[in-house]
């Protein structure tokens, strides 16, 4: 039986260091095949992988591989609105997303901006030197989808503290990522005993991988123990959007 390949090596982390370092397209032009070849075709083959598995998670979830409009994301910068000018990410990601969002255009990109985005819970993949991190959530929701999570919250605490608060959860991804308002949302308690997430903008968990975990053939094995552990907080969010988990 032929030995599993592993998806990346240290040549696909060495890329984006020197991407970091380089980010210019002069540089990205003439080192454009290695990008290719150690990072997005692995990324690509990695998510085509993911998709068995992560269909035995959750039927309405997809990893798709497609390398345009699928679950990766283009390496190319949006920077009309940004005071960064670099023109490309020195990082990697992909979005698991429902399949409620094919209704919506995607735009080619998983993660481009949110007009005309059907927000919906998903789990997430980030590579990068250092810094790599596998999760899931809802990052950044709509404020009229903001609203119907909050007041979800006041409806279903308990259930909302099983799917964050348990053992298993808070051992792998701690406390929930992302922005909280500073000040308390009109029309809240502000003694509430879950104050602290209805003021939230960002309902994500997330649990770093090191480096040499992404050198290993069963990276898909590892990445979807996390999406089970942060299925609790999708299925929840799912819940509170009518959506099917």
């Amino acid at each position: 039986m032929a030995k599993a390949q592993p998806y990346f090596t240290p040549k696909s982390l060495a890329f984006l260091r020197d991407l970091a370092a380089n980010n210019n397209r002069a540089w990205f032009t003439a080192n454009k095949a290695e990008y290719e070849q150690h990072v997005k075709l692995p990324f690509l083959r990695l998510i085509g992988d993911l998709d068995a598995p992560l269909k035995e998670l959750s039927g309405h979830y997809v990893a798709n591989p497609k390398p345009v409009g699928g679950s990766m994301f283009r390496i190319y910068r949006d920077t009309r609105f940004a005071a960064d000018k670099t023109p490309y990410k020195p990082w990697a990601g992909a979005s698991f997303y429902h399949q409620a969002t094919r209704a919506v255009t995607r735009g080619g990109d998983a993660d481009q901006g949110t007009m005309g985005r059907l927000d919906a819970p998903g789990f997430y993949l980030h590579l990068e030197p250092g810094g790599t991190f596998v999760g899931g959530g809802l990052w950044h929701p709509q404020p009229e989808t903001l609203k119907r999570i909050r007041a979800y919250l006041l409806n279903n605490p308990a259930s909302w503290k099983a799917a964050t608060r348990s053992a298993a959860f808070r051992k792998t991804f701690g406390t929930l990522g992302g922005d909280s308002m500073k000040r308390v949302p009109l029309g809240f308690d502000p003694a509430h005993e879950l104050i602290d997430d209805i003021k939230r903008k960002d309902f994500v968990c997330s649990a770093p991988l090191a480096d040499e975990a992404l050198f290993a053939p069963d990276l898909p094995k590892t990445i979807i123990k996390h999406f089970k552990l942060a299925s609790p907080l999708i299925d929840w969010l799912c819940g509170a959007l009518d959506l099917d988990f």
